[in-house]
Parts: C-alpha cells; structure tokens; sequence
C-alpha cells in the first residue's frame, strides 16, 4: 500500500506516519520544506518527501503522480484558532481551498484513491446540543472553524457527486508530547515543567473555564487509518466522551510535578479568546461501532505522558 500525508512534520502526521509504516505501507509526506522535521526525525529516513504547498495545485498534482497512493490523509492545515483570528484568508486559503485542492488533485489523477480529511470538533463552536455527533448541527466561531466547515463539505461533495472515497474525522481535542507549544495543552505541561526545573516561576493563561474533550493523539490517527479501511466513505465523531476543563488540566498537571498550582498560575484578560468556544464534547459511539475503535489512554494518564516527557526534555 502507498499513501500520501500532508502536514506530516505535524503532531497527527508523525504518529500517522509510524502507523502506516507498521503496517507495511510506503510512506509520501507532503511539506513545504520549511516545516521542523523534529517529529519525524527519527523516521525520516524510511519517508518519501515530496514538497509543496496546499495553496498551489501544480504541486499537488505532481505530488499524486510521483506518490501513485491508495490512499490520502490531508492533514495540513493552519489549525492554530488564534492565529487564524490575525490571519483569516491565509487561514482559509490553506485549510479551507487547500482542502478542494487535494481533492481535485485526487479525481484529475485517480478518482479511486481513498481520502481522509482532517474535520475538527471546532465545526460545533457554539454547540446546539451535547454532546455532539454526527448530525450535530454546525456553528463555527473562528475563521480556523469556517475554512474546517468548508473543507468538510468539500469532502462530503466529492463523495456524493463524483462517488469518491472521501470521509471527515471529526476529531475531539487530542494531544501529546509533540503537541506545538502555541496549544494551550503543551503550554502548560511546559511551563509546569520549566517551574519544576526553576526555570520560570509563573505560568499565565487566558479563560480556564472552557471544557474539552481531550484525548491521545497515536488513538486518534488509527481512527483515521480505520475509516479508510471501510467498504464505504462516511463521516465519525472521534472523541472520548469525556470532559475537563483547562483548569482541571492546569491543577493535574501541576499535581503531577509535585507543585500547588494556586502558587504559580496567572490569568491574563487579554489573552481571553474572543468567540470562545467553552464547551465540546464528543458522542463517539458510531465510531466505536463500525469501526470498532476506542481510545486506549484518558485524561489523567494524558496529562501525565505530557508533563513527564516535559520534564525529561527540561532535564536535558
């Protein structure tokens, strides 16, 4: 089997990558060149680089004749919300029209290929029910969630008019150790590591109140691999049906290192999120019964792979 990955230097696509190399496939990513290859190095070697952008469709049409895949996982994005408030059409030029790109790509050089698109549970935005599935009704509230909702329909078009293999993971928050620091996850199992170590002695964040339903990034992207294996393309919730809070986050993480988070957390208004989303929480139960998926690792065991491995790299 070949597949191709956008956005492979990113967290998803480097555990996607081990994934499918475990299983036996040849592995194309699809960068720009400029991305850190840190989540990849130790793989790199067994990839097949190609590079490009998501916002020309030259390079994405010679990316499918040089990959010939089975299979596409678009992963690449701008999926940063706050930085899709500063950058609105970039954002929606990459995640969104890049989106429509690959897709296009796909049915110019062959309509058979099997596609994933990286939806997100931000789609849901100010949410009309809870928790939130499949028919869930949309209501985006950052130009990141907006350029996401038109890639999800995009991917649902091509799957209905032209009979592609297209499916959406509507992907739950998931995180890890190679998680980017501008997340609000990463940025505390950092910070409480950089405390631990005397390195700093604060930790400042916006609104602790939103809850999310975290998971483990590795579950995720078999999820990912699962939906391309079905007979027919469809759209899944991927979450753990459970919800925390970012303050709960905060206090288990410092709880983990051994710290009292009431000595060292701080709140800055001016980084409250304007359009907040603050609650999302997911209905995985469709997944977990046609593709026979579960998440393996819940919140407390994330927090603490997060903050231990932080801790470690601190150490060093």
């Amino acid at each position: 089997m070949r597949c191709l990955i956008s956005g492979i230097c990113g967290q998803d696509g480097s555990y996607l990558a081990e994934l499918l190399l475990s299983k036996g496939y040849k592995v194309f990513g699809f960068s720009r060149g400029i991305d850190s290859d840190e989540n990849i190095r130790h793989i790199k070697n067994r990839l097949h680089m190609l590079q490009g952008d998501l916002m020309n469709s030259e390079d994405l049409h010679a990316a499918m004749k040089e990959a010939d895949p089975d299979e596409v996982y678009n992963l690449g994005a701008y999926s940063h919300v706050g930085f899709s408030f500063k950058q609105p059409l970039l954002t929606g030029n990459v995640t969104g029209l890049g989106v429509a790109r690959v897709l296009n790509a796909i049915k110019s050089y062959n309509p058979n290929i099997k596609f994933y698109q990286a939806s997100t549970s931000e789609l849901y935005g100010l949410v009309q029910e809870s928790p939130q599935k499949e028919t869930t009704p949309f209501y985006p509230r950052s130009p990141y969630a907006v350029a996401k909702m038109y890639g999800y329909w995009m991917t649902r078009l091509y799957r209905e008019n032209d009979n592609m293999h297209s499916s959406n993971g509507i992907m739950f928050n998931h995180e890890s150790p190679r998680r980017g620091y501008n997340f609000v996850t990463r940025k505390i199992t950092y910070n409480v590591a950089q405390i631990k170590a005397g390195l700093k002695k604060e930790l400042i964040l916006g609104d602790t109140k939103p809850k999310r339903d975290w998971g483990y990034a590795p579950d995720y992207v078999e999820a990912m691999w699962k939906m391309l294996q079905q007979d027919k393309p469809d759209d899944y919730v991927i979450g753990t049906g459970e919800l925390h809070s970012v303050q709960e986050f905060v206090e288990e993480a410092f709880k983990i290192a051994g710290l009292n988070h009431e000595d060292y957390l701080k709140q800055d208004p001016k980084l409250f999120r304007k359009g907040e989303v603050n609650l999302l929480l997911a209905d995985p139960t469709k997944a977990k019964k046609v593709l026979k998926w579960k998440p393996t690792v819940k919140f407390k065991e994330l927090v603490k792979i997060m903050v231990n491995h932080d801790i470690k790299e601190t150490k060093k």
